[in-house]
């Protein structure tokens, strides 16, 4: 009697672990609630004694955007950072500590190369630019800051993983929208980005499969693991990198565009990458004799690499959400090229790299650990593909959610895990009904989740950013 196939058994663990890390984060996340819920207060006490005495608004809120802003990146921060970094401390390529440096560091150059585009898009693609010059504009952006912080905070107080490329989104049209009405609204644009949050996911999971494929069929499951490493590892994390590279290159000021001032950074940084790959498996293989090394020594360099180009990707990316309503509180009307954006973007890294550093350090150990860390092939893959998608996102200025993105990477690769194995006819053992169900209802949840998300939290925020923008207008005088 032939026993049937598995039943996605892969794909339920590994979005079981990405269930726990969500879970860890909410724990752990605790004192920056705590923070959160205190700068909320603090700062509507303050606007309601502004009302109450007739004082000039303008200063307080400069202030105030700045508090809350920084609030939003360290939460950023510290709800992202494990699922990058926890699998190159766990592969032993970096210790804790200097692995959270170097993410740090991708993190603010990440918001300063690249943080333009989304910054630039919060900042004068949802509102029109006729609004935000005027009087109210500060007024707008502070309240839809306070929108997505407040929304943010509740949520996590309640276990729900929100985005805040969403929160903001939503918050920054809701405060637009009691500010000057329905017309003040670019609707389109903000259909392009809720196209983009569909989209990223799937791209992900196509991504991350392709990636997949390629190291189990031409690596993993060759005859000879460590001679397939050396014909393949040292071409694709070159290529990885060299066109990371090249897309840096791309976002350095002073830089004159051209093809070769963009090909020639990335084409030398993929061959340094290869080389320096090809001598590390050299020494692997020397070290090991005659054995078949395990992926996860293979991959720890990878990972490492993937981790930094991740974080460089969600600074790009998320220190948009936090420097988009900073450039028009700080300086109405400033374009995102300007060099007064140079300050929100930076501003908008380093807190950021702040939460990843203080609040991200016993979650990156735990994933690192094995608690709730993915197996070295799988992690090197979503991570690849998540912070490709991303980075893509942020060079067309589509804020994105980086774990939806990540979602995405999970379900690609157990799909075409399971597919390869199907191919090749392994076979599980017949587990339990009970047991089938509840793994049908693991991935069921996620996409539940996923789309409950994304289709409440902007609604949500949308009137969150309406009634925080109107009372702010009748305290301020606006």
């Amino acid at each position: 009697m032939t026993r049937p196939a598995r039943h996605f058994h892969t794909l339920d663990k590994d979005l079981g672990r990405f269930t726990d890390a969500e879970s860890a984060q909410f724990h752990l996340f605790r004192p920056v609630l705590r923070l959160g819920a205190a700068v909320l207060l603090t700062v509507a006490l303050i606007f309601l004694v502004l009302g109450l005495t007739g004082q000039q608004p303008g200063l307080a809120v400069a202030g105030a955007g700045l508090v809350v802003a920084g609030w939003l990146g360290l939460s950023i921060g510290a709800n992202d950072v494990a699922n990058s970094l926890g699998p190159a401390v766990g592969a032993g390529a970096v210790a804790l500590v200097p692995g959270l440096a170097l993410v740090a560091l991708a993190e603010v150059a990440g918001a300063v190369l690249a943080g333009h585009a989304v910054a630039d898009r919060l900042a004068q693609g949802i509102v029109d630019n006729a609004v935000l010059t005027a009087g109210g504009g500060q007024v707008v952006m502070l309240a839809a800051l306070i929108a997505a912080a407040g929304w943010i905070t509740l949520a996590t107080g309640a276990n729900l993983p929100v985005s805040t490329s969403h929160s903001i989104v939503g918050a920054i049209a809701g405060a637009g929208l009691a500010a000057a009405g329905i017309q003040a609204v670019a609707w389109d644009g903000i259909a392009v980005m809720a196209l983009a949050w569909v989209v990223t996911p799937l791209a992900s999971a196509v991504l991350a499969g392709a990636l997949l494929a390629l190291l189990r069929l031409k690596v993993a499951e060759a005859d000879d693991r460590m001679a397939a490493a050396r014909r393949w590892l040292p071409p694709m994390i070159g290529a990885t990198i060299g066109l990371f590279v090249a897309f840096v290159a791309t976002r350095l000021p002073g830089l004159a565009p051209g093809a070769v001032q963009i090909l020639l950074p990335g084409i030398g940084a993929g061959l340094a990458t290869a080389w320096v790959m090809r001598r590390r498996l050299d020494q692997i293989r020397s070290e090991i004799a005659n054995d078949s090394p395990g992926m996860k020594r293979l991959l720890g360099q990878p990972l490492l690499l993937a981790a930094v180009m991740m974080a460089f990707a969600h600074g790009a990316g998320d220190a948009g959400n936090v420097a988009g309503p900073l450039m028009v509180i700080l300086a109405p009307g400033a374009q995102g090229g300007a060099p007064g954006a140079l300050l929100p973007l930076a501003l908008g890294g380093v807190s950021i790299a702040l939460g990843a550093v203080l609040f991200g350090r016993r979650l990156v150990g735990m994933v690192g650990e094995g608690i709730t860390r993915l197996n070295p092939v799988r992690a090197l893959c979503i991570t690849l593909s998540t912070a490709a998608i991303a980075l893509v996102a942020a060079g067309l200025g589509l804020p994105v959610s980086t774990t939806h993105v990540a979602v995405g990477g999970v379900f690609g690769v157990g799909f075409v895990r399971e597919m390869l194995d199907r191919r090749k006819s392994v076979q599980a053992a017949l587990l339990p009904a009970e047991e089938r169900r509840r793994r049908q209802l693991i991935r069921r949840s996620h996409v539940v989740t996923i789309t409950a998300a994304w289709m409440v939290t902007v609604p949500i925020t949308t009137l969150l950013g309406a009634l925080c923008c109107l009372a702010l207008l009748w305290l301020t005088g606006v």
